[in-house]
């Protein structure tokens, strides 16, 4: 189906971005350290950039890492059933439980992140005072993402094309090589 592949699409990219991202805050950070222990000259802005690059880095890679299957799964219980109830019940908790939630966080990131791009809000407990709206704005992308993913997911479950536990993708583990 177009639309699930175009959500798989769009969990990539945005997994992508957080590759990247990654590789900007291991430079940053090793940038300040630098910067504090050789030069004795710390950064203002280094303690904003890193928490606003793991939130950014942790919410756009999400849905990247649902659609790997590469969450933590909790399914001692449930892999005694038969593969099919084990999709009955994936496709249910991922469509009418996990997507509604993450959609409702999503939407109410959204809203937080254009109301501080409309009134220039700014990290108030920060000496180096960084605008928030990219920040926030990122929460909601990755929210958008992982609830689409959720989405997707859960058709690909209820119509028998996804099996519970079984990984694809570059986070696959090869069993032999433990």
């Amino acid at each position: 189906m177009y639309l699930l592949n175009w959500i798989d699409r769009v969990s990539e990219f945005f997994g992508w971005i957080a590759k990247f991202l990654l590789i900007a805050l291991v430079f940053s950070m090793m940038y300040e350290v630098v910067a504090r222990y050789i030069f004795d000259q710390p950064t203002i802005w280094a303690f904003d950039i890193s928490y606003m690059l793991n939130g950014t880095i942790f919410l756009l890679g999400a849905g990247f890492t649902l659609k790997a299957d590469a969450h933590v799964r909790i399914d001692f219980l449930s892999t005694l059933l038969p593969l099919k109830m084990q999709q009955y019940i994936n496709a249910f908790f991922y469509l009418v439980i996990l997507a509604p939630i993450f959609s409702a966080f999503a939407y109410t990131a959204t809203g937080k992140g254009l109301q501080a791009l409309v009134s220039g809000e700014v990290e108030s407990v920060s000496p180096w005072a960084p605008l928030v709206w990219p920040f926030y704005l990122a929460i909601a992308t990755g929210l958008w993402v992982f609830a689409l993913q959720f989405l997707a997911d859960g058709i690909r479950y209820l119509n028998k094309q996804k099996t519970p536990g079984e990984h694809n993708g570059e986070m696959a583990i090869n069993e032999e090589s433990l």
